[in-house]
């Protein structure tokens, strides 16, 4: 189901003055864009955002004084449709009244703000982008580990929790543990949080529930972090054949968004800790440019490449 934002929510949000239309505070905002209706006071609906908020700045309602009574008027109805969610007027300018009557009878809210036209629009874009953000929540243990988001799955009692405690005692900081909120952003960048209850918890099998900031101190802990490489943790099998030069780039979709994938298998012995952290810094090279993997392959097809060369 789509998300939707009530107009009351960005009225409390931003502390909007309710000009007129008061009905319309329980419309509702699909779409996280804005418009500044400028073509649309010069007559030209074809291409109307109808269903954005609409913000009018000091340069559209300086051009709408000047037009006719008539014209005016005939604007307003057109810009206001059964779909607009609201109109806002920022810095504190006069709101016409063409517009105002029109508002009444149409049930949308007509709301002024203080703030400058370009510094509101930014705050309202941010704040719709941040609402209207397609979500998920994923099982599993969110860290940051050297500076990259790092995503651990795995079944029920892998070992998930006490990898991450092994994280955090060896400096890293944990986001999340169990569940994992996931928002994308406009960009496709996944974003992850904990959910209020859990947060800086941590649940170790044996010992029960911690509190990773009170043991380790806040630098032990993120509220939330970008989720750039997705860990999965696996019973190892015997005969299955895991990917020993790391050649093999997997990823997973998350939402709308493809993550790059690293499988680990979990047997006794293995310090899935150490693992985890040199699979964040061998990301980090590669992001960067190199590629060990790579570069030992492409040594060794010279070196096959000079043996056969010296028996021909």
């Amino acid at each position: 189901m789509a998300k939707k934002v009530k107009v009351s929510e960005l009225v409390q949000q931003f502390q909007l003055e309710v000009i007129s239309g008061e009905e319309g505070l329980k419309r509702v905002i699909t779409v996280d864009d804005l418009n500044r209706p400028g073509l649309e006071m010069a007559g030209y609906f074809e291409y109307h955002p109808q269903e954005r908020v609409q913000l009018f700045g000091k340069t559209e309602l300086a051009f709408f004084a000047m037009l006719p009574a008539a014209d005016r008027k005939e604007r307003m109805e057109k810009l206001c449709t059964d779909v607009t969610p609201c109109i806002v007027v920022t810095r504190s300018l006069d709101v016409p009244q063409e517009l105002i009557d029109v508002s009444v009878e149409k049930k949308i809210a007509v709301l002024r703000s203080n703030m400058a036209t370009t510094t509101l629009s930014s705050r309202i874009t941010g704040f719709l982008e941040k609402k209207l953000a397609p979500t998920a929540t994923i099982h599993g243990v969110l860290c940051d580990v050297n500076g990259v988001g790092m995503l651990i799955t795995g079944t029920s009692g892998i070992g998930k929790s006490e990898t991450a405690l092994e994280l955090v005692k060896r400096g890293h900081r944990l986001i999340a543990d169990d569940a994992v909120e996931i928002r994308q952003t406009s960009d496709n960048q996944l974003h992850g949080t904990a959910p209020e209850l859990i947060r800086h918890l941590l649940e170790i099998r044996g010992v029960g529930i911690i509190n990773v900031m009170t043991l380790f101190g806040a630098g032990a802990i993120r509220n939330n972090k970008r989720i750039t490489l997705v860990v999965r943790l696996e019973a190892w099998q015997q005969d299955k054949q895991y990917d020993r030069l790391g050649l093999d780039e997997e990823t997973t979709r998350i939402i709308d968004t493809d993550v790059p994938l690293v499988t680990i298998p979990v047997r006794p012995g293995r310090n899935l800790a150490v693992i985890i952290e040199v699979a964040a810094m061998n990301y980090r090279l590669k992001q960067m440019g190199f590629n060990a993997a790579l570069q030992f392959t492409n040594k060794l097809t010279a070196t096959i490449a000079e043996d056969n060369d010296d028996l021909d």
